[in-house]
């Protein structure tokens, strides 16, 4: 018998009959014997429809206001999966983020997770309920509820499973596990076993969709293996290998991976837009004018290149931002421009950024130059580099994605099965 949390995304509870469905996998749990908590998200496009009438009501809303309407959709998902179960035959109660309690900080509209007591939840799990709990919410300190942010019910089912000490995790979406890469781009992409807390941490925040960053930050912190699975595979046909794990992919400790490829997956994001500053004074404190500005106005930067002149009297930085914050970027730079001293600011939003993600990068050389010699050999050319121990990101124009990614996919051997 082992202690279980499953998670239930949107698409997987668009409708009663998925919800249905949704049932017959808890209850395929329940009578192998097992102790289930479930955690579920509003139902596909609710969430959205939700934020609209907030805007719709004023465009200046209390974000307190904002978390009583946008957790609404959670809450109904419960109740009717909870309706459902208790139809089937199984016990089942409904429980809200504040109930548990699962206590977050003031940031309401993307509050972070301070503390969850699991006593309460495994006496009831314990004791052969089934426990539903709404994700996505918390409560605040000011004693009102707050939302954990879009993806938060990822969040909520990782730190649920770390608080009542789960066995598993078992994140169900609409796919059946993560790929080396986005398999709409590359047929041959393939579905992992394994990937290490890691791997699946710069996959999430480099492009892949899989999973939330946050939810993997903490499955990392908090050592709770993750299994990433697919709600609409039938319940009745699901089973477990001889180890005892689900179909699908196992997020987990780099140690539980007895054998790894040097790169385990390619990832990109289109949300990404190139800022150029030129013939910028080469002096202390010039970076700070820059990057100060955009760092309190809550801007992210990421690559960051730096050139400087022969004669080392002026330099040209280049950076990226979001997509979404380029324009709030132009305009904070250009307040700034006294003080940097560019002589222009060139910007552009027709750029991607692919990257390269292995742990076994830390052991082996000549990884990058392979990447930079297949894009070469494509003729595609590299804007900016960053690196880390375990990734190589490079910018490139947005019309050589697709060819980009193809091309690393083949040339690290992720097209083999």
């Amino acid at each position: 018998m082992a202690r279980l949390v499953m998670k239930f995304g949107g698409t997987s509870v668009a409708n009663i009959e998925r919800i249905r469905n949704v049932a017959r996998h808890v209850k395929r749990e329940v009578d192998a014997g097992h102790q289930v908590a479930v955690v579920v998200s509003a139902m596909s496009g609710v969430t959205n429809q939700l934020v609209a009438y907030c805007k719709e009501a004023s465009a200046l809303h209390d974000a307190r206001e904002y978390d009583a309407v946008v957790a609404s959709g959670e809450q109904v998902t419960s109740g009717l999966l909870a309706i459902v179960l208790q139809d089937m035959g199984i016990e089942a109660r409904s429980w809200q983020g504040w109930q548990i309690p699962l206590k977050t900080d003031r940031q309401h509209g993307a509050a972070r997770i301070m503390e969850i007591d699991g006593e309460f939840l495994t006496s009831r799990i314990a004791g052969g309920q089934v426990a539903v709990i709404a994700g996505f919410q918390g409560i605040a300190p000011d004693n009102r509820i707050a939302t954990l942010g879009r993806g938060g019910s990822d969040t909520s089912a990782v730190a649920i499973a770390a608080a009542i000490k789960a066995d598993r995790c078992d994140i169900y979406t609409d796919v059946d596990g993560v790929y080396t890469t986005d398999p709409r781009m590359v047929p041959k992409a393939r579905r992992l076993e394994k990937i290490a807390f890691e791997e699946m941490l710069e996959m999430a925040s480099l492009g892949a969709k899989v999973l939330q960053v946050r939810s993997v930050e903490l499955a990392m912190v908090k050592k709770v293996r993750t299994f990433v699975r697919s709600s609409f595979d039938d319940p009745a046909a699901v089973g477990v290998d001889q180890n005892g794990n689900p179909p699908g992919t196992l997020i987990c400790d780099e140690d539980e991976i007895v054998e790894t490829q040097v790169v385990t997956g390619i990832a990109y994001s289109k949300d990404e837009a190139q800022v150029s500053l030129r013939n910028v004074a080469d002096k202390p404190g010039v970076a700070a004018a820059v990057f100060g500005p955009l760092a309190d106005a809550g801007i992210n930067v990421d690559m960051i290149v730096q050139n400087t002149s022969a004669d080392g009297s002026t330099t040209d930085i280049t950076f990226t931002v979001p997509n979404a914050d380029h324009d709030r970027a132009r305009a904070v730079l250009d307040a700034a421009m006294a003080k940097i001293g560019a002589t222009n600011v060139q910007s552009s939003g027709d750029v991607v950024k692919v990257s390269v993600i292995g742990i076994g990068m830390r052991s082996h050389a000549g990884v990058a130059a392979q990447c930079f010699q297949a894009l070469a050999s494509k003729g595609i050319n590299i804007r900016a580099i960053t690196t880390s121990e375990i990734k190589i990101s490079v910018l490139i124009d947005a019309a050589y994605a697709e060819l980009a990614v193809r091309t690393l996919h083949s040339v690290y051997g992720l097209d083999k099965h």
